[in-house]
């Protein structure tokens, strides 16, 4: 008996404990059911221990299933989780296929939000497209205490902050604003064809065209659920997603809560001084091959050079975006590239010198936004004229700092005051409305951050997204437990060996 008082002990005590961190005195109506597993035993908590035939294998089963989900489901949620690059926008920094080990008290684990969720999943079943979480109950944002705080360079995962709404056959399911916008102008086109240039209008007019242009895209999508984007399956329903149940994203931190940012010519300044750029930064570089073509990068003698200098199959074909796609959409703005280059790819500045080096470029230079079209950047209902490459200057909101609004920055900072600190936002006549009040300021509930990835040239980030509210940071990862090249196989140079159990923080 004293043994299972000792048990007893230890394990309420560091429930305890754990109730103290998390702040949820609720937890302790499960403390009479600890002291009688180890004490009074009331509850035949083994009942199936007792029974004959398969009711004693399947129940079994049963138990240690349900206890390894329902630890799995703790450990993921307060602790740590598993996360894998999906796509090359932190390159060459983080790798696709690295998998990464998060830590959920670094910045202090959220309690959920939706806490009824099929554990090891974010949103999606892994059968029958179903979601795999109860919205209800819903409880509000609230952020267990730390390690420490986000800063500046550090590589976060998070929620991703614009996919609260979502077209439900969409592969990915982060393109909604964007489409609306994209549709939306077609849209105004037919129905305004004489419609004076944008430029020529005062801001609030910029303003509420680019705004009714939202809408009408949104309109239409909502009611016409079989429309097909880019000739592809039909969109499907419109729908939304919690919070915690958003796709998770992985990016730099560039910017943190007050400061002013800007991107001059793809470098990034904070307050007035140029941000480091990370040893690793991948732009996107204009090629002319000397005695190769593009096609020659991909032979299997060539493997040995693409391995060493990082260029993946995905970096080599997108050499013939700019003679195929960009042409034949009308996205080249400097019409010389043409005939100058062979084409255009990711890479770093040691990568194209090194092919240069060797004889593989006789001429080679980053692209820059007066070359090629790099898409509307955030925010879709301001005429600003950013690019990816020249963008602000932008402050970033503070948790109990005000900004003044007008009709400049209203576009801005309306997502964060509308969607993500929940108040009625409208601009009538010029005017600034909240919550039905006319004002001119506002006061931020939450702190923001400014997410960038390394591959600069090829990262949907908060150039395109805008700001990511501390509601939406998941963790931070602390070391690549895994690493698979996905252009080789397994036991062909496929593991990554060297990039086992690096850590993060290391990746300057």
């Amino acid at each position: 008996m004293k043994k299972q008082w000792a048990k007893f002990i230890i394990v309420l005590v560091l429930y305890l404990l754990f109730l103290l961190w998390v702040k949820s005195w609720l937890g302790l109506i499960v403390v009479p059911f600890i002291y009688d597993a180890y004490i009074s035993k009331k509850i035949n908590w083994k009942w199936w221990q007792d029974a004959e035939g398969p009711t004693r294998t399947i129940m079994s089963w049963v138990d240690a299933i349900v206890f390894a989900l329902v630890a799995v489901y703790f450990i993921n949620q307060f602790f740590f989780q598993n996360y894998v690059i999906p796509s090359s926008s932190l390159e060459k920094s983080l790798l696709t296929g690295d998998y990464l080990f998060v830590s959920k008290v670094s910045y202090g684990p959220r309690i959920p939000e939706t806490p009824l969720t099929v554990p090891l999943t974010q949103h999606t079943l892994p059968f029958g497209e179903m979601k795999s979480y109860i919205e209800w109950p819903h409880w509000d944002y609230r952020r267990v205490k730390g390690f420490g705080n986000v800063e500046r360079n550090d590589i976060v995962v998070f929620n991703y902050p614009a996919g609260d709404t979502i077209f439900v056959n969409m592969p990915y399911q982060t393109e909604y604003y964007g489409i609306c916008q994209e549709v939306g102008k077609s849209i105004y086109g037919q129905m305004y064809p004489n419609a004076v240039e944008l430029d020529s209008l005062p801001l609030q007019q910029q303003y509420e065209r680019l705004s009714t242009i939202q809408r009408l895209g949104a309109d239409y999508l909502k009611q016409n659920p079989n429309f097909c984007y880019n000739g592809v399956n039909p969109i499907g329903e419109v729908g939304t997603r919690p919070t915690d149940r958003r796709e998770n994203y992985v990016k730099r931190c560039v910017g943190l809560p007050g400061d002013t940012l800007q991107i001059i010519n793809h470098i990034v300044y904070i307050n007035g001084v140029a941000n480091k750029e990370p040893d690793q930064v991948q732009y996107t570089y204009f090629v002319k091959f000397k005695n190769i073509s593009a096609l020659d990068l991909l032979r299997e003698d060539m493997d040995d050079l693409r391995k060493e200098l990082g260029i993946s199959i995905e970096d080599v074909e997108s050499l013939k975006r700019l003679q195929n796609y960009d042409t034949a959409v009308g996205t080249v703005l400097n019409p010389a590239v043409l005939t100058e280059f062979d084409g255009y790819m990711p890479l770093t500045s040691h990568a194209a010198e090194e092919l240069k080096a060797r004889g593989y470029l006789s001429n080679y230079r980053v692209v820059t936004d007066k070359d090629i079209e790099s898409g509307t950047v955030y925010p879709l209902n301001k005429n600003s004229h950013w690019t990816r490459d020249n963008y602000g200057p932008v402050w970033i909101p503070k948790k109990g700092e005000s900004i003044h609004l007008d009709m400049d920055n209203i576009a801005v900072y309306e997502r964060p005051i509308r969607a993500y600190e929940k108040n009625q936002l409208e601009v009538k006549d010029g005017k600034i409305f909240i919550n039905g009040e006319q004002t001119d300021t506002y006061t931020f509930k939450l702190d923001y951050y400014w997410m960038m990835g390394d591959n600069r040239h090829n990262s949907a980030d908060s150039r395109y997204w805008g700001f990511v509210p501390e509601d939406h940071v998941v963790g931070k990862p602390i070391f690549i437990w895994w690493s698979s090249d996905p252009d080789r196989s397994l036991f062909g140079g496929g593991i990554r060996w060297g990039r086992l159990f690096n850590l993060v923080d290391n990746i300057k």
